[in-house]
Order: structure tokens, then C-alpha cells, then sequence
């Protein structure tokens, strides 16, 4: 029987949930390194328990490296591959795969030594059930996006990758504002203003723009219209129209990169007023008026980024930071989000 605390706030329940939180921002970037080493499809089994074991002989490397070369991506882009090479991207999936592991153990032991000493605020519960269960579906959507380019694609389906990426991120929203309210308590007092949906309205757009993004990374449509502000000198690329509105949204590099784009003016401008505004405005707290400031500085750091991303061809390192850019972004968007709903 789990027993809870009679206070509504817990502070070393919050700094858990805030440590689960920098390993998810690590999963998202480890994650992101094996897409753009093209690592992803290097192990082709899914086994949760003992795949946590990798080869430990040489008759296990070769029986690995043997079921990799069954598949299309071997084939048709690394024929010929070496074994020394076949570790290189065997390591970067397994360490992937390997921090999954550890997130689900580092939330789940946790979690059961709280309620033992009766350290979890009632009201957060079933909000840890649901983190719980959204790792889950982290897990299986994951094998669900490998799954799709082991027998006829060279890669993952773009919108699967979209799928596993979008769920990340909503994992870290979710632990970051239950870290909040954990932290603070429930609030005593909410703020009557529009705030509450400006701020909501505002996190919707970062999360859509980095669904797009991962559209953009699944397409590998980073590798193309490597020129700004233009694509190849047209304000729409000849190739926007891919044959199908589902082709298009979700498969055209050309759509996708374009997308991109133009959500990543709308936001920078959405963040930037609602900064000032936030700033100006006299009903709000410094601490929710310098969050609006962090947001909007953040947003345009990270349009700097993905523009110079896109100009010298995706490297792997700017990549990386482009993308834990991006769960800054999310991350100063709930955190304003969280406190304009407070006085």
C-alpha cells in the first residue's frame, strides 16, 4: 500500500524529478548523435532486459554484425563494411538504448523508496503514474521507429522519428513542471490574466516547431537548400510537392525544410513580443518577467543556430547543440508557462 506525504510540496522529490529531467535532456541528445552517425539501425533486435548485455566475444560481434548485414542499410550503404566500423555505430545505438535504461530505473527505484517513507505528494501522483507510463511509450515507440528500417527503408520513417522525438519532449515537459510543483507546492493563488494562455499558446508553437524539426532531421532535409533566406534562390522550393499531401507534410525535403522555416519566424516573433510584453507589463513578477525575456532570447539564439546549422550542412557537433538548444527552449517555455499561472 503506498502512503503519501500530508504536505502538498517535497523538495527532494523535486530535485529526483529534476535529475530524471537533465538524463531525458541527455537521452535527446545522445539520441540525436546516433541519428546523424546513422547508428540508429545498427542493432536490429529489441530485447529490454538482456540487451542491456552487449557482445562481450568475438563470435557475438560476428553473429551481430551478421543480422546488420541483413538489412537494407547495409546493403545499399555500407557494403563492405568493417567490423571495427560496425562497433563505431554499435556503440552509439547500444549507449542510446543502454540510458534508457538507467532513466527507467533512475524514476522507477526512486519512486518506490519515496512512497515507502511517505514522501510523494498525494496531488502529484497520478502525474507520476502518467511520466511513468509516457517512459513506456518512449521505449516502444522507439523500437517502433527502428522497426520501420529494418526490411524495405535505408533509415527510420521520418514520422516515426517525429513520434519518438515528440514524446521526449513531452516527457520533459511533464517532469520539469511536476518538478515545479513539487518544489513550490500547489498554488495559493492564481493569477487572473490572459497570461496563463499566452504563455500555453506559446509552448504549443515550440513544441509543433520541433515536431517539424524532427521531420526535417528524418528526411535528412538539412542536406538540402543549404542557402538563407532563400532555397536555392526561390522563396518555395521546386520540389515542395511531392505527389500526396501525406507525402508532402511528411516526406518532401523540400516541404519539410520549408515548414521549418516558416514556424521558426512565427515563433521567434510570437516570443519575442510576448518577452517585451511580459517585461512591460505591471501585473506580472520579475521572476515570470525574466523567464519571458529567457524564452524569447532563447528562441532567437536558437533560429542563430538552426540557420547556421543549415549553411554548413548539418555538422554533427552544431547539430548536437541545435538540438539541446531546442530542450533549452521547451524547458524556459515551461518554466514561464508554470509561473505566470502564480502571483
Amino acid at each position: 500500500m503506498i502512503s503519501f506525504l500530508s504536505s502538498d510540496r517535497s523538495k527532494p522529490v523535486a530535485i529526483w524529478l529534476f535529475v530524471v529531467a537533465a538524463l531525458v535532456i541527455g537521452m535527446i541528445v545522445l539520441g540525436g548523435a546516433t541519428r546523424l552517425t546513422d547508428s540508429g539501425l545498427s542493432i536490429t533486435q529489441w530485447k529490454p532486459v538482456t540487451g542491456a548485455i552487449p557482445p562481450l566475444s568475438p563470435a557475438d560481434w560476428q553473429a551481430e554484425f551478421a543480422r546488420y548485414k541483413q538489412i537494407p542499410q547495409y546493403a545499399q550503404l555500407n557494403a563492405g563494411m568493417s567490423l571495427a566500423d560496425f562497433k563505431t555505430i554499435y556503440w552509439w545505438e547500444w549507449s542510446h538504448r543502454f540510458l534508457g535504461r538507467i532513466i527507467g530505473a533512475v524514476f522507477f527505484v526512486p519512486f518506490v523508496v519515496f512512497a515507502i517513507r511517505r514522501e510523494l505528494p498525494r496531488r502529484l501522483f497520478l502525474r507520476l503514474g502518467v511520466i511513468f507510463a509516457l517512459g513506456g511509450a518512449q521505449a516502444a515507440v522507439g523500437w517502433w521507429m527502428v522497426a520501420s528500417g529494418l526490411s524495405q527503408r535505408v533509415s527510420v520513417a521520418p514520422e516515426r522519428l517525429m513520434a519518438h522525438l515528440g514524446l521526449a519532449f513531452a516527457l520533459l515537459a511533464a517532469l520539469l513542471w511536476t518538478a515545479f510543483d513539487c518544489w513550490a507546492g500547489a498554488a495559493r493563488q492564481t493569477l487572473p490574466s490572459p497570461w496563463g494562455r499566452r504563455a500555453a499558446a506559446l509552448l504549443g508553437l515550440i513544441f509543433v516547431q520541433i515536431l517539424l524539426g524532427a521531420l526535417v532531421a528524418g528526411n535528412d532535409a538539412g542536406l538540402v537548400y543549404n542557402d538563407w533566406p532563400l532555397m536555392n534562390g526561390r522563396l518555395v522550393p521546386d520540389d515542395y510537392w511531392n505527389g500526396g499531401l501525406w507525402a508532402t507534410l511528411a516526406h518532401s525535403q523540400g516541404a519539410v525544410q520549408l515548414h521549418h522555416r516558416l514556424v521558426a519566424y512565427l515563433l521567434t516573433v510570437v516570443a519575442v513580443a510576448l518577452g517585451v510584453t511580459a517585461w512591460r507589463s505591471t501585473y506580472l513578477a520579475r521572476t515570470s518577467k525574466l523567464l519571458g525575456l529567457g524564452v524569447a532570447a532563447a528562441v532567437v539564439l536558437q533560429a542563430g543556430l538552426g540557420i547556421a546549422t543549415l549553411m554548413t550542412r548539418a555538422p554533427l557537433g552544431l547539430s548536437i547543440v541545435h538540438q539541446l538548444s531546442a530542450a533549452a527552449v521547451l524547458g524556459l517555455g515551461v518554466a514561464f508557462a508554470w509561473r505566470v499561472r502564480r502571483i
